[in-house]
């Protein structure tokens, strides 16, 4: 790899790092942030679904049904793009609702699997009732889930930027290993 490129690689991984602190230190502008990408991939999700629906209606059914749901998308798009504050105060509240309900679903499926006979279905459970607890107490208090989402996105960003640094040590040693091999062979 050339060293412009690992250079390169370092700096954005840098920049990355550098982008999961401030997301974890300022939880209000990392949820404007997710708002408006949000607004900008549900747009973007529905007219492809529609481009989609479109040049496929001849052949596969239920093409109204699909016609609608990107309509949805479009509208739900523009309208998270121009509610950029509504939808990241909203953010909070549908990802502990979302939780909740999750922890519900698999609490509840944790007996399917206890019909079946799999062992491990008490530790579905468990965690079934700890998502949906943990949901709950996040609809209690809307500012601490923020501040987690937050610092989840900033985790994840971090995460990132640390995996392209570590992605050049990583060629940097596979070239040194080739390297060192092409010399043996060349001095056999």
């Amino acid at each position: 790899m050339k060293t412009s490129t690992k250079i390169w690689l370092c700096i954005a991984g840098f920049l990355l790092i550098i982008l999961g602190v401030i997301c974890i230190a300022k939880p209000d502008i990392t949820l404007v942030s997710a708002a408006w990408v949000l607004g900008c991939l549900t747009l973007f999700a529905g007219i492809t679904k529609l481009v989609f629906t479109l040049r496929t209606q001849a052949f596969l059914p239920n093409s109204g049904t699909r016609a609608l749901s990107a309509l949805l998308d479009i509208f739900f798009g523009c309208f998270f793009l121009f509610n950029i504050l509504g939808t990241a105060v909203s953010l909070p509240v549908v990802f502990a609702i979302w939780v909740m309900l999750e922890g519900i679903i698999i609490a509840v499926q944790s007996f399917d699997y206890r019909l079946v006979g799999f062992p491990m279905w008490w530790v579905l459970l468990c965690l079934g009732i700890g998502g949906a607890v943990l949901g709950f107490f996040g609809l209690r208090n809307l500012g601490v889930t923020a501040g987690v989402l937050s610092t989840i996105i900033g985790l994840g960003i971090i995460a990132n930027g640390l995996a392209y640094i570590l992605a050049v040590v990583g060629v940097n040693r596979f070239e040194k290993r080739v390297d060192s091999m092409g010399r043996i062979i060349d001095e056999q």
